[in-house]
Order: C-alpha cells, then sequence, then structure tokens
C-alpha cells in the first residue's frame, strides 16, 4: 500500500455538516496508522492561500467524535477561484512539503480541488460533507442523517402545537437543489404535503389536496428550493383563500445544520476518512469517496460533476399514498 507520499494535508471547505469532524479525526489518525505526516488547513481554500497549516497528531483530533461543525473552520474563497490565488496555495504546500490533499466538503469543494490537481498534480480525494445528500455515485452523504433528523425533531414538536389548534403549519427545510431533507421529512413526520424541487407540483394541485383533508390540523413540509416558492410565499397563497385554519410558517435553516452527529454519520465519516488516506495511498487520484451498498466505492470527478443524487422514486410514491 506505501508510496511516495509521506505527507497528507486536510481541510474542510463549503458549508458545515454534523459528521465533519469525525471524518477528520479519521484521517488524521489513519494517516498516523500508516507512518505518515498528516496537517490541517484552517478555513478550506482560504487557508491553504493563507498558509494556515498546522501540523497534528493523534491527540489533536481526540474528544472531537461528537461535537458538529469543524475545528478545522471552514469558508468559501472567491480567491481560490482565480490562478493566482490557486498558485499561492501551491506554494505554501510545497513549502510545508505536503503530497497529498484530503477536503472533506461538498460538490463547490469538489470542484476546486479537481481543478487544483489539473494544474499542480497533487494527489487528491474528496469525502462527501453536505446535509443535502446530493451528490452523485454515494447513497449518503457526511451529515444528512443527522439533518434530517434535526428537522424530524423540531417537526415533531411543532406537530404537538399544531394539534392544539386549528393550525396548518409550513415548515422549511434545507435543500436549495435537492429534496433528500424535505422527502424524508415528509414521511416521518405525517406530513400533508410535501414540496420538493425534483417534482412539478402546480400551486393549483397543492391547494386541491389542502381543502379536500379533513379539518385537522396539518403540516406541509417545503424544501427551501421549491419551484413554487418557500414556506412564507406559499403561506401567503393559501392564506388568501382559507378561512379556516390559523396558518403558521416555521423555517428550521441552520439549526439543521449544528449539533451532535448521529451514530450513522459517525460511523459513515469513519470509514470514508480511512478510505480516503488508504485510496491516497493506493494511488487512487481526483476522485471522491463513496458508500454504495454499505461497501466503500472510489468515483471520479466527471462522473460526480455531470448529475447529482436522485429522489428515491418510492418514497415519492409513498409519500403521497400516506398524504391522504
Amino acid at each position: 500500500m506505501d508510496n511516495k507520499i509521506s505527507k497528507i494535508a486536510v481541510f474542510t471547505s463549503g458549508g458545515d455538516a454534523p459528521g465533519m469532524n469525525a471524518a477528520l479525526r479519521a484521517v488524521v489518525r489513519a494517516a498516523i496508522y500508516y507512518k505518515k505526516e498528516v496537517y490541517g488547513i484552517m478555513r478550506g481554500y482560504e487557508g491553504m492561500i493563507d498558509g494556515d497549516i498546522v501540523k497534528l497528531g493523534a491527540r489533536s483530533v481526540g474528544n472531537i467524535l461528537q461535537r458538529g461543525g469543524t475545528i478545522l473552520k471552514t469558508a468559501r474563497s472567491e480567491a481560490f477561484r482565480t490562478k493566482d490565488g490557486r498558485e499561492k496555495a501551491f506554494q505554501n504546500l510545497k513549502k510545508t512539503g505536503i503530497d497529498g490533499l484530503v477536503a472533506i466538503g461538498g460538490d463547490g469543494s469538489f470542484t476546486g480541488l479537481h481543478k487544483f490537481n489539473e494544474e499542480y498534480k497533487i494527489p487528491a480525494i474528496c469525502i462527501p460533507g453536505t446535509i443535502d445528500n446530493d451528490l452523485a455515485c454515494t447513497d449518503f452523504t457526511i451529515g444528512f442523517d443527522t439533518a434530517t433528523n434535526t428537522a424530524v425533531e423540531a417537526i415533531d414538536k411543532i406537530r404537538d402545537t399544531a394539534l392544539s389548534h386549528n393550525r396548518l403549519f409550513f415548515i422549511e427545510v434545507m435543500g436549495r437543489n435537492a429534496g433528500h431533507i424535505a422527502i424524508n421529512c415528509g414521511i416521518s413526520g405525517g406530513a400533508v404535503a410535501t414540496i420538493i424541487p425534483e417534482e412539478s407540483m402546480t400551486i393549483e394541485e397543492l391547494f386541491d389536496q389542502l381543502d379536500k383533508g379533513e379539518k385537522t390540523s396539518s403540516l406541509v413540509v417545503v424544501a427551501e428550493g421549491s419551484k413554487l416558492g418557500g414556506a412564507l410565499e406559499l403561506a401567503r397563497k393559501f392564506s388568501e383563500r382559507n378561512n379556516y385554519f390559523d396558518i403558521k410558517v416555521t423555517i428550521l435553516g441552520h439549526l439543521q445544520r449544528g449539533g451532535a452527529p448521529t451514530y450513522f454519520d459517525r460511523v459513515l465519516a469513519s470509514k470514508m476518512g480511512v478510505a480516503a488516506v488508504e485510496g491516497l495511498l493506493k494511488d487512487q487520484n481526483d476522485v471522491m469517496v463513496g458508500i454504495r451498498d454499505n461497501q466503500i466505492v472510489f468515483n471520479p470527478y466527471h462522473a460526480i460533476a455531470a448529475q447529482h443524487h436522485k429522489i428515491d422514486s418510492e418514497l415519492i410514491r409513498i409519500a403521497k399514498i400516506l398524504s391522504i
């Protein structure tokens, strides 16, 4: 397994996701297990450009497995989009002797890593850390399970107050381009309707679905990227034709990003972190670690960039059956 790589740097990039720290811990300890030096880059690509790079040991990542967020911090970097910015980043890595990279992040992080790899040929692997679960070629991304559980817990609490009144709640969850969180929350939270970016439900179809139901308290789960508009807009439109329900809106927002990762995300992140290091040492390059049918897989950048993780059509069918 051993190859010429001797110093591996790891960083987190883009939006934070519960389980990033667990993945970071796995990368650091796996690298040390294989007798490689390992470094952490602070604030993602911004820290790479600024030279904010620190050496890490096994104890550096102690007691972080259960923590949300990322101890390395994260940031979006406009400077890294430029040739000059990437050149500065490369010079800082060269100065430290880093010859392998592991990024933990979403599609934007992977795109940046791919471009950097094309220009400077430093072997690099991406670990999918994004709550939206929208990256192709993997069944799950780190943070999705925790974010969905957080949203379902909030929806259960909202239902308590809905049942105490004649209330219709429009609950907005994250998912700018993908409805994975919404569809799972809709089913597990007992929503009367679930609005996701992948579906083309019309406003009249939504109104008909709400009108035909019995006059009981109801919940509508809306992905933030819904083609019909967000929860506030839908609530306003429905209130114009409704004289029965007391209509309320709850936007869960960044609540879904925080908190301790579930056991599933901790184990998933640990598997992917070890796999990323072992992949580098087996000459994998410009790939993303994924999990398919509970098996680790490596997929090249072009396969990830060409598609998104599609919603399971069976979940959509089940949601429609159960929402009567």
